[in-house]
């Protein structure tokens, strides 16, 4: 093809490079042993239980095989299939859209650290390449010890507290290149520093059986709630009397 100006363009045929592959990774199991498949099978039924319609238990069950594997392999995505009666090319849509479902081999901590906007200006872009020079890997790719995998995210929805990493999902929040380090190290030791808000960290695996909805037997931890910014932004608002408009209508 040509441009406006006869100038050639080129036209990239096919997925772009850095796309993910569909669930094809070297060595990935093909199918389950029945001693493993019966274990899963025993969960999915308690998943697939609470559910009216059975097909809405995919995003559990997605999160069942990835506790297995630590990733989404070929025999995941088709023990999901098999217990819900969905098609392959069912399930890999579901599976490929959500960014929570890996594509590979996930270290024992998954850490994300925010790269977005006001996580970015706030340093977060410095976090994660202090974390990409100490721990020798970059986006996507896992230390040699199997420890950490290493992953910038889009947003973290916690912007009040920005810069964030998480760790398995947890937060860990107004984070510095020194601290975030520091994390890292804690995770490698096998003493993980405790998060900011929420639970006790755990291995990714384990992480995954409790998304997929099984027991939870971390204690409880009351912390998380509203930032500061966020409680500061409402007592202003409440104090020069701001509302949101009426609604068309008058429905309140």
């Amino acid at each position: 093809m040509t441009g406006p100006q006869g100038q050639p363009v080129f036209l990239r045929l096919g997925p772009p490079p850095e796309e993910p592959n569909q669930f094809v990774t070297e060595g990935a199991p093909q199918s389950y042993s029945p001693e493993v498949r019966a274990r899963l099978e025993l969960d999915a039924k308690e998943i697939i239980g609470r559910y009216p319609d059975k097909r809405s238990a995919l995003l559990p069950l997605l999160h069942l095989v990835q506790s297995e594997d630590s990733y989404l392999t070929p025999a995941g995505l088709e023990f999901c299939g098999e217990q819900l009666g969905l098609t392959g090319a069912e399930v890999a849509a579901v599976a490929s859209f959500y960014t929570m479902y890996r594509r590979g081999p996930t270290g024992d901590y998954l850490v994300g650290v925010c790269t977005n906007t006001l996580c970015a200006v706030m340093g977060g872009d410095a976090i994660f390449e202090t974390l990409v020079n100490h721990l020798g890997v970059r986006n996507d790719e896992t230390t040699p010890d199997g420890k950490i995998t290493l992953q910038h995210v889009e947003c973290n929805a916690a912007c009040d507290f920005a810069p964030v990493v998480m760790v398995n999902w947890e937060f860990f929040d107004n984070q510095t290149p020194e601290s975030a380090r520091e994390l890292v190290d804690s995770l490698r030791s096998g003493e993980p520093a405790e998060p900011t808000r929420g639970a006790p960290l755990c291995p990714f695996r384990e992480t995954s059986r409790i998304l997929a909805g099984l027991p939870d037997e971390r204690p409880e931890q009351d912390r998380g709630g509203a930032g500061e910014a966020t409680l500061a932004g409402l007592r202003v608002a409440k104090e020069l009397g701001m509302e949101a408009p009426p609604v068309p209508g008058g429905q309140s």
